[in-house]
């Protein structure tokens, strides 16, 4: 009999290179996937519940679990903090599922040094080109800031290192399907089981 051990699947890559839309597409496709959610001092909007989009906490809450070591990773963002909880990861992988965590690289990089025995998948675009004309696609930020993106997209490159596989996102079902295979392949290392014989 064979019993496998959860597994913590971190995906991460510059800014508009389509992680989140990967993750989304990979959701539909694979069974057993849990999200990370997030714990942030933001207020919940009237469509969010408590553990499903975030965990809300005050501040003064927030930074009690950073005393305490709560997280995984955690950073500020617009006045707002935001971490990786390690009470719901753990609570995951004890129940031996794969929880995917989508993440920025500063993130991955923090995850790991505290979980280095989870999976690291960089997400890279296939140009520079491509990656600019995404930016612009999304008619979200202004020229300086996707600049400013595309200067660090190519800083950022050099923590590819850092990770165990790395996907190009050229097309999108290209790259779902070897995120499929990376996460599959990993689920049947030997090392994540448990074996035991019984008599029938």
């Amino acid at each position: 009999m064979v019993s496998k051990q959860g597994m913590l699947v971190v995906v991460s890559g510059p800014a508009g290179v389509g992680k989140g839309t990967l993750c989304r597409a990979l959701f539909t496709q694979l069974d057993g996937l849990e999200y990370s959610v997030s714990v942030t001092t933001r207020k919940a909007r009237p469509s969010e519940t408590e553990g499903k989009e975030y965990y809300f906490r005050t501040r003064q809450e927030f930074l009690k679990m950073i005393e305490n070591n709560d997280f995984l990773e955690w950073a500020e963002f617009c006045g707002n903090l935001y971490g990786t909880p390690r009470f719901h990861v753990e609570g995951v992988l004890k129940r031996d599922k794969t929880i995917l965590l989508e993440i920025d690289i500063q993130g991955a990089i923090q995850v790991k040094k505290q979980f280095p025995q989870g999976v690291f998948i960089f997400i890279v675009p296939p140009s520079l080109k491509a990656l600019s004309k995404r930016l612009h696609g999304r008619g979200t930020e202004t020229e300086e800031i996707i600049q400013r993106r595309l200067a660090t997209a190519v800083q950022e490159l050099g923590n590819i290192y850092d990770y165990d596989y790395v996907v190009e996102n050229d097309h999108i079902n290209v790259a779902v399907e070897k995120l499929k295979s990376i996460i599959i392949a990993e689920d049947c290392r030997v090392k994540r089981m448990h074996f035991s014989l019984k008599e029938e």
